[in-house]
């Protein structure tokens, strides 16, 4: 009989391997069978054993995905035949990386699971423009949520959100919302201001990574004449109202030495 191998559920940031707790790293050098994620960049898997296999299971928004049954069943077969296993996943495995499905699949089949977080695209984001995600003048707090709706369902209720963060005075977040940026640009605006800051952000921390600073009524218009899209974390609330009087400044003054 094979010897019970382990599983861990690791969160490898949004894209810069720098950004990796030590934990996690730990973790991918002692693994010897890694299902990896579309998003995981080069620098990560660098740490890994020689030895080790990599598999990828892409799971990215937009694209060819493949199926979570069978990435279940994958880890749970490799367990049982002794594999140290490391679900390598984008950014945390427990905010929209579909880990509490993966945790509790394994549970049931009777194998315990370690979850080591990693930082989230959206705080790392805001953090890379050097903007805070609550402010004491600004944001009493911060909602995170998808824009990619689960088939069958018509997703958040956007209207109902922007009332909410406006009331409260909350900074939004929104995942994988690239595809449907238009009806999230309208939604929202039933209950937040036009002119209410947003900002769009793609390829978070990696070196290829680009961002533009707008307004809410302009965001799918900023997104296409930037051509911004996915991977991307959008960001709408008044905690981007520093950066935006900034960039407007220094587009003013582009246009004055022009």
């Amino acid at each position: 009989m094979s010897p019970r191998g382990s599983c861990t559920l690791v969160g490898a940031g949004p894209g810069d391997p720098e950004l990796l707790t030590l934990k996690a790293a730990r973790a991918i050098g002692a693994a010897t069978l890694l299902l990896v994620d579309d998003l995981v960049g080069p620098g990560v898997l660098a740490l890994a054993a020689p030895t080790a296999r990599v598999v990828h299971v892409g799971k990215r928004g937009g694209c060819q995905s493949t199926p979570q049954a069978f990435i279940e069943k994958l880890m749970l077969q490799a367990v049982q035949q002794g594999e140290q296993v490391v679900r390598l996943k984008g950014g945390d495995p427990f905010l929209f990386g579909r880990g509490g499905e993966e945790v509790e699949h394994l549970r049931a089949a009777g194998v315990e699971v370690t979850v080591v977080n990693g930082i989230t695209s959206g705080l790392a984001a805001m953090t890379s423009l050097s903007v805070p995600l609550t402010h004491r003048r600004h944001a009493h707090g911060v909602v995170f949520v998808t824009g990619h709706a689960q088939p069958g369902s018509s997703g958040p209720d956007w209207p109902l959100l922007a009332h909410t963060c406006h009331s409260a005075r909350l900074t939004l977040v929104i995942y994988m919302g690239a595809s449907h940026v238009q009806a999230i640009e309208q939604g929202l605006l039933a209950g937040l201001p036009a002119h209410t800051p947003a900002a769009i952000v793609q390829y978070a921390t990696c070196p290829e990574q680009r961002h533009a600073v707008t307004t809410l009524q302009h965001l799918h218009r900023t997104m296409e004449e930037e051509q911004l899209g996915s991977p991307c974390v959008m960001v709408v609330g008044d905690v981007l109202q520093g950066l935006a009087a900034l960039e407007a400044g220094q587009v003013s003054q582009e246009q004055r030495l022009a």
